[in-house]
């Protein structure tokens, strides 16, 4: 499977495009400017020189065109790239990890969108994909470590059910996360605007927190 990354040259995209590549697939990181794109790939290769990375940088276009596609831009700027990019993204799976939040002094705070979440608005954007809320809650500096487990549950949330086992056999990949089904993309408003918690949390306790839910058994999972 070949994985692209829409604005993937950020921290939190980078990250997650270079710990795809480090399990197995082949990801191109996404920019409007390839040669930044294909820059953040060789700086990362550099910094893991003993892991083989199928990582490769390109234009937004190229990623776009790959089989899956997360979405790493900015939240205010989501629906209007995938826009621009719909007919590549028709009837693919399209992640969006992004969340709509606002620093007010000390305390981080959720922004409601007139749809109620991001994910909804790339929805409408792309009527004819299958929009897939994932990784929101991933610190993005432990998904740059590689070597080192990540930590956490992945809250997964679609109105397509196969869309959301794609993303959770994706998910299970990734050393140390542990995929959730959490239902409809209903719930992409609570999902997204608990990173505001979590965030406030990392500033209080000067730490990087992650969910992890107990009270589920899922297959594999440790006794």
């Amino acid at each position: 499977m070949r994985i692209g990354l829409l604005g993937g040259t950020g921290p939190a995209g980078g990250a997650l495009g270079l710990r795809l590549a480090s399990v197995g697939y082949e990801v191109i990181l996404g920019s409007r400017d390839a040669n930044r794109a294909q820059s953040v790939c060789d700086e990362l290769k550099k910094k893991w020189p003993d892991y083989k990375l199928n990582l490769s940088g390109g234009a937004n276009h190229s990623a776009a065109k790959c089989d899956l596609v997360v979405i790493a831009t900015p939240w205010d700027s989501a629906a209007t790239v995938v826009n621009e990019h719909a007919q590549d993204l028709a009837g693919k799976i399209v992640v969006t990890m992004a969340n709509a939040l606002v620093r007010v002094g000390k305390e981080f705070q959720p922004l409601v969108t007139p749809r109620g979440s991001i994910a909804a608005h790339v929805q409408a954007e792309i009527p004819l994909s299958k929009v897939v809320v994932a990784f929101q809650h991933l610190p993005a500096t432990e998904l740059g470590r590689l070597g080192h487990e990540v930590d956490s549950d992945v809250l997964i949330c679609s109105d397509d059910p196969t869309a959301i086992a794609t993303v959770c056999e994706i998910v299970a990949k990734i050393p140390g996360c542990r995929p959730l089904n959490s239902g409809t993309l209903s719930n992409a408003m609570a999902i997204e605007a608990f990173t505001a918690v979590l965030l406030q949390l990392n500033v209080r306790y000067k730490t990087r927190v992650a969910p992890r839910l107990t009270g589920i058994r899922l297959p594999g999972d440790a006794v």
